[in-house]
């Protein structure tokens, strides 16, 4: 994208991460291939450059896969915390002395930029293993009465926008709680999933307590659907999640969904201009919008409707569109053919409704899926960019006059998963965080995670808590 600096290219070397020509499903402590030999390609999105052929797991090695999960379930399930710990912290520390491998692995299979995998997933990724090692031998003080038991085996399905960071989300608590996994990565993104199998075996990890099993939608329905299941954890799309919710319905099966979402970021004409534009650039334009917390719809107070968007259309005219293995990219490749065309569908349905689209001059590469950020104005609740979640760099700005109709428009919602608050009071924060039906809601910043802090959403947002003590309830029997 233009700019008044000149940037050298500054890439990552790939010489990093050794990618095998294939990989196998991994099943009690080995790979192995699909019971009926399928297989599928992942590919990068920067370039379309097919990175391996992975072992496409059916319901067969679904039922493989949970047979070795409850085999191993007895023995470590019967470990003291304090033991369980033990592999945790080892996980965690193994994450961190290979963060730049896996770093550039999670770039080249999900299209993310360098700095993104390297400053923020990957430290996220080991923070989590640390901090439920932390409290595999602290149960009983968790605020769920004496003794919490386990509650057997948990069937995990994870998106592709953050492959690693949400695998560590849903494996660590499970795995400090006493439980065994199977995992289901997404099938664009399965690549750093196969190397934390690796990081199992490397850690000690006793076998068939981790199961990471690639593959398509029917693999995740098979692992969800299968009868020796106790827990299913999903992170997704909402459609897909109501067809979870109504399945494990009438079921003993625990369920936590984090699905969909279209955060409100809320800007009062007190705020901090140039500090506002800045975290509406990461809400959005982080992981090229495709977030699910993703602060998607600007709401500014009337007063600095032309301000703040003069400021936010010069700073999004700086950012850096390009190779995602150059630390100097901002924005990376979308990650697959199908989303982009999502992207595109849906921009172009702002543009037929009569919303006012804008981008900054960007050059888009030859090869690859790419989209330049996007700015929607002119935009009303009922245009389709204000109401559905596009998951790409687009942002729908909206204008409001008073706290009370920021309140009503932010939660005007069918989603309830993240908010943003743009105010030099404190009492203004305070007493507009209190109104909004959001899971998690940020004063003067926006996309901060700790693994010390519960994250989940209301309404079609889904339901119970991933992160923080919280996060433990999702697999004890309580």
């Amino acid at each position: 994208m233009a700019s008044v600096f000149e940037y050298a290219p500054a890439p990552e070397s790939r010489s990093v991460v050794d990618i095998a020509p294939s990989y196998g499903l991994f099943i009690d402590g080995e790979f192995t291939d699909a019971a009926d030999g399928k297989v599928f390609k992942t590919v990068s999105p920067s370039s379309e450059e097919v990175l391996a052929e992975v072992a496409q797991a059916g319901a067969a090695d679904v039922d493989r896969a949970v047979k070795a999960a409850r085999k191993a379930f007895e023995k470590w399930s019967a470990l003291p915390g304090s033991e369980r710990a033990k592999y945790l912290f080892r996980i965690a520390r193994i994450i961190q002395e290979r963060s730049r491998e896996l770093a550039v692995l999670e770039t080249l299979d999900n299209g993310k930029p360098i700095r993104e995998t390297r400053d923020a997933d990957l430290p996220l990724v080991a923070a989590h293993f640390f901090y439920y090692a932390g409290w595999a031998d602290k149960l009983d003080h968790a605020g769920y009465g004496a003794n919490p038991r386990p509650l057997g085996v948990a069937g995990q399905v994870i998106p592709w926008n953050f492959p690693l960071l949400m695998l560590a989300w849903k494996i660590a608590p499970a795995l400090a709680t006493g439980n065994t996994v199977v995992l289901k990565p997404a099938e664009t993104t399965p690549l750093s999933a196969l190397f934390f199998a690796d990081i199992c075996r490397q850690a000690g990890l006793p076998k068939g307590v981790v199961n990471i099993l690639p593959g398509y939608g029917d693999a995740g329905a098979a692992l969800v659907e299968h009868p020796d299941v106790n827990k299913v954890a999903f992170t997704g799309s909402t459609a897909v999640g109501k067809k979870i919710a109504r399945h494990v319905a009438g079921t003993d099966k625990k369920v936590t969904l984090e699905l969909g979402g279209k955060g409100a970021n809320i800007v009062f004409d007190d705020a901090p201009i140039d500090q506002a534009v800045e975290g509406i650039v990461t809400g959005i334009f982080f992981n090229q919008g495709q977030v699910c917390c993703a602060g998607s719809r600007l709401l500014v107070q009337e007063s600095i409707h032309d301000e703040l968007l003069d400021s936010l259309k010069r700073r999004l005219s700086s950012l850096r569109l390009g190779d995602p293995l150059d630390k100097n990219t901002d924005i990376g490749a979308i990650n697959s053919a199908e989303q982009l065309a999502r992207i595109t569908a849906l921009a172009e349905t702002g543009e037929a409704e009569g919303a006012e689209r804008w981008s900054p001059a960007c050059e888009l590469p030859s090869s690859g899926y790419w989209f330049a950020p996007t700015l929607f104005t002119n935009v009303t609740q009922a245009h389709t960019v204000a109401r559905d979640e596009i998951f790409g760099p687009v942002l729908s700005v909206l204008t409001f006059r008073t706290p009370d109709e920021a309140v009503a428009k932010a939660n005007n919602s069918q989603y309830g998963l993240s908010a943003g608050i743009w105010t030099e009071k404190g009492s203004r924060i305070l007493a507009v965080a209190g109104q909004l039906r959001a899971g998690v809601v940020w004063a003067n910043t926006f996309n901060k995670f700790d693994p010390t802090s519960p994250f989940g959403g209301y309404k079609e947002s889904g339901f119970g808590r991933e992160g923080g003590r919280h996060g433990l309830e999702g697999y004890l029997d309580v």
